[in-house]
């Protein structure tokens, strides 16, 4: 029998662990002096240190661990633990390269330029939605409230509930900048199911992926904040997949004064 301080030079792992390991059942000692509570381990016992110390560092918890050594000999199921475990790791090495590629470019290109950091451009999904939408061609940009005043009148009657996370938006259909005539569709997150209007269509949008920047202000701006996205989109091995849209989190409708608009534009996006 072995000392737990022997026991713990031969198997490299601190006595501390040792008792917390056996606290928890993952490596129990062959016996334990119930008087002075000395903890005693057989020289067979190294084995399954060795096998802890192999879990460990394939990135195993304690809680898994204590679970793969109960079926260690069964080839079939510690197969599986090991397959599993690989899976996840390749799903946080493709998360942890994103993740370094973005701070990368974000690093190159605030050494370029003092005022990139103005517009922080993230990689942001919009869930599926149900929403009231109008869509219509009007005479400009800045009319685009031609449209909300025709949600709001025809859907007066239902009283529509709108979604916890209600979400406001404008999509630009149009495929290249217009001066008139501009192709414009609103929606309007929302809860439940409603009929439609002449001009309101209630529809579920799926989820999408956008390259998204969130600014404070008036819409000067938005060239300045289209160029940071566009650069990030290039930077990051992205291209656009879609119509452009803008989330209105404080719009016109809820402040008088440009300088308290918040404005988030969203660009839907794949990798290339």
């Amino acid at each position: 029998m072995l000392k737990i301080g022997d026991f713990s030079k031969l198997s490299r792992i601190s006595i501390r662990m040792l008792r917390h390991y056996d606290e928890m059942g993952l490596l129990i000692p062959k016996q334990t002096d119930h008087y002075t509570n000395y903890r005693y381990y057989n020289e067979e016992q190294l084995a399954d240190a060795g096998r802890i110390i192999s879990l460990k560092d394939m990135g195993f918890s304690l809680s898994t661990m204590k679970e793969i050594m109960k079926k260690y000999d069964d080839p079939k199921a510690l197969s599986d633990f090991l397959v599993v475990k690989h899976t996840e790791m390749q799903a946080e090495e493709t998360e942890i390269k994103q993740r370094l590629l973005l701070l990368e470019t974000a690093i190159k290109r605030l050494r370029e330029d003092d005022k990139v950091m103005n517009y922080n451009v993230i990689l942001k999904a919009i869930p599926k939605r149900y929403v009231a939408s109008v869509r219509k061609t009007i005479p400009s940009y800045n009319q685009e409230e031609i449209l909300w005043k025709i949600l709001m009148s025809e859907t007066a009657s239902l009283e529509m509930t709108p979604e916890d996370n209600c979400c406001s938006l404008a999509i630009f259909h149009d495929e290249g900048y217009k001066d008139s005539d501009v192709d414009i569709e609103i929606q309007m997150s929302v809860k439940g199911i409603y009929e439609n209007t002449e001009n309101v269509i209630f529809k579920t949008v799926p989820e999408v992926q956008t390259a998204s920047a969130t600014y404070k202000g008036s819409y000067e701006q938005i060239t300045e904040v289209n160029q940071t996205v566009a650069n990030w989109v290039r930077d990051n091995g992205y291209e656009f997949n879609g119509a452009m849209f803008c989330i209105y989190h404080v719009s016109p409708a809820q402040t008088m004064n440009p300088d308290d608009l918040v404005t988030e534009i969203c660009y839907p996006i794949k990798k290339k």
